[in-house]
């Protein structure tokens, strides 16, 4: 499995997005400047995402971008197979399964990447935005608590 710039931009904006659920609308620019995201390419990540009914949009001054669902309800699976295709390395479930049944030499390493495509598929298609960001939350006040003790010390 491999995530494009695309797709990892996207997750970003989404996750920023998720992060800000409550207070509404987010200004492209926002998103764009905190996540160190391209805004023009964020534009057309943006718009990918509307498509898919995952984000709305209002134009305007006081306008920008809300998640259309709860962010609880928008798995990870689903936006990275949105973006960038396929969880597999080299086509769909569907398609490795077929190269283990009829390769004629390698089929031990088509049943790994597929073994590899459902493990990934399990984590992603079990994660939601809400346990990212909460995820996110946890690994950030570790790490600053760890950095407290280091800072007193200098």
């Amino acid at each position: 499995m491999k995530i494009s710039h695309r797709g990892l931009y996207g997750l970003k904006a989404l996750t920023h997005l998720a992060e800000a659920y409550d207070r509404g609308l987010v200004k492209i620019h926002e998103i764009a400047e905190e996540e160190s995201i391209p805004e023009k390419f964020l534009e057309g990540i943006l718009v990918t995402l509307k498509n898919a009914r995952l984000v709305s949009s209002q134009r305007g001054r006081e306008g920008g971008y809300r998640l259309r669902r709860p962010p609880p309800e928008i798995l990870l699976g689903d936006v990275v197979r949105m973006i960038d295709g396929p969880l597999a390395p080299f086509g769909d479930a569907v398609e490795l399964a077929h190269r283990v049944r009829t390769e004629p030499r390698h089929a031990g390493l088509f049943d790994l990447f597929l073994e590899v495509r459902n493990a990934a598929a399990r984590i992603l298609d079990h994660t939601s935005l809400a346990d990212l960001v909460e995820r996110n939350r946890r690994i950030l006040v570790r790490r600053s608590a760890r950095a407290a003790p280091a800072a007193a010390r200098k």
